[in-house]
């Protein structure tokens, strides 16, 4: 079945994201887990904090393309500080392929902001992401403040 990315399917989206407690919804194109590629739409608004990670044993690659919106992406090394961070938006960056076994966390600069996402397959939650030691996890109270911390310490004071 041919699935058109077009305004009303990312309004669809984006109005998920916006009454979603995480502020973030997501799309799948793919219809199995077992899928050897993951395609998906990423709604996400400002405030959703998506826990540094890696995907690592197995290694999988990533990839986000930008659709609507402005979004940051952040590197980490094996300590937890800042490596590089890359602006995806409509002027500079039009999305990052993301390397196996690379901590990364992807933060929203703009209302609506939607990213195609693409990653290998399969997809099994036990083993897709290797959550970050040294980082609060999504329901941690401590993740609004770290995420306000990553954003000053790459010149994002008024997000």
């Amino acid at each position: 079945m041919i699935q058109a990315i077009n305004s009303e399917l990312i309004s669809k989206v984006q109005a998920e994201a916006n009454i979603s407690p995480r502020k973030r919804s997501t799309y799948n194109f793919h219809k199995e887990f077992s899928d050897p590629i993951n395609r998906m739409l990423n709604a996400i608004n400002p405030g959703s904090y998506v826990q540094p990670h890696k995907h690592e044993n197995p290694d999988k690659r990533e990839v986000f393309l930008l659709l609507t919106g402005k979004a940051l992406l952040v590197f980490f090394d094996n300590s937890g500080n800042i490596t590089e961070h890359i602006i995806i938006d409509k002027e500079q960056n039009y999305g990052v392929e993301i390397p196996p076994q690379k901590w990364h966390m992807l933060i929203s600069l703009e209302e609506g902001t939607v990213v195609y996402e693409i990653k290998d397959g399969p997809y099994n939650p036990d083993d897709d992401k290797n959550f970050a030691p040294w980082a609060p996890s999504e329901n941690s109270s401590e993740s609004n403040l770290y995420l306000d911390n990553i954003l000053k310490k790459c010149s994002f004071n008024d997000i």
